[in-house]
């Protein structure tokens, strides 16, 4: 973990609701992993008084720069979004656990601000050699993004919306639906042979609904989460998550299909886990969602 007074290179409004703040940290580009975070204090004074988490969208060791793509959703946010090229930001990071790299094919997921964290993972990725398939989606086409940033790398891209605005009509789990048949359309099971890890990030319902597809497909999953954070760094327990317990034979015995998504669980099957410290990406396998949750 680094703190640092980093200066501001850009702030540009994306939306009526999303900026992307660029900044100069060189050691901090360093040391950051896809999937990471750092905590922002968003103004001058002690109003607001916490730090707000924001995903790494971009990380450029070479530059010595890093993005930060964000909504604003409340007092901390819109503060941040006043702060101007020239000016300073305090920064620190890059905190939590990111993505771990496997497989010769990757399905990168994203919905909504759930793009966030992705890019960079997209970009490590492909400079591994890995095969990429970038799924984007929105409720319109002006919610959509980062979509010409990933069209600039070289995954394939393919965009959904609820309201047939761009792309095909519907949800990024259909068009990982369609991309997992097209592979089993030739060879039964052929999903799960081919290597293939499927990474996501977005509202809970969207993953409850791709933990239940790589659960059945029997593929690989890592889930970045979003929550609500107080310190950032695993002491004030604001941010935890269920994940699964394997104490003993007789949790080894449970059907998979019990976790993962929010079934009615003993306390011996789970646990606490703090997504600042042990997540924000989580894999599948361990990770228990509410998806009765309201975003």
């Amino acid at each position: 973990m680094f703190s640092c007074s980093a200066l501001i290179l850009k702030q540009e409004k994306l939306t009526n609701d999303h900026y992307l703040l660029t900044y100069l940290a060189p050691e901090m580009s360093q040391r950051a992993r896809p999937g990471q975070f750092v905590h922002v204090r968003c103004g001058d004074t002690w109003d607001p008084l916490l730090r707000r988490p924001l995903s790494l969208h971009g990380i450029d060791p070479e530059a010595g720069t890093l993005s930060l793509l964000y909504r604003v959703v409340g007092r901390g946010t819109e503060r941040l979004s006043r702060l101007s090229e020239g000016e300073c930001l305090e920064v620190m990071g890059p905190l939590g656990r990111g993505f771990q790299l496997i497989g010769r094919e990757a399905i990168v997921i994203g919905g909504g601000i759930g793009v966030a964290p992705l890019l960079p993972l997209v970009q490590v990725l492909i400079r591994q050699g890995i095969q990429v398939t970038v799924l984007l989606g929105a409720r319109s086409q002006e919610g959509l993004l980062a979509q010409e940033a990933f069209q600039k790398t070289e995954a394939r891209v393919e965009i959904a919306t609820d309201d047939g605005t761009f792309g095909v009509r519907g949800t990024v789990v259909d068009l990982l639906q369609k991309r997992l048949e097209s592979y089993s359309s030739v060879n039964p099971g052929e999903e799960a042979k081919r290597d293939i890890c499927v990474y996501a990030c977005g509202p809970v319902p969207m993953l409850s609904a791709i933990w239940q597809i790589c659960q059945s497909g029997q593929i690989p999953l890592q889930l970045s989460l979003e929550e609500r954070m107080g310190c950032g760094v695993g002491a004030c327990l604001a941010c935890v998550c269920r994940v699964k317990v394997v104490s003993n034979g007789e949790n080894q015995k449970k059907q998979p299909a019990q976790f993962g998504v929010d079934a009615a669980l003993t306390s011996q099957d789970w646990k606490y886990a703090r997504v600042c410290v042990e997540g924000p990406v989580f894999w599948g396998k361990e990770v228990i969602l509410d998806a009765t949750r309201p975003e």
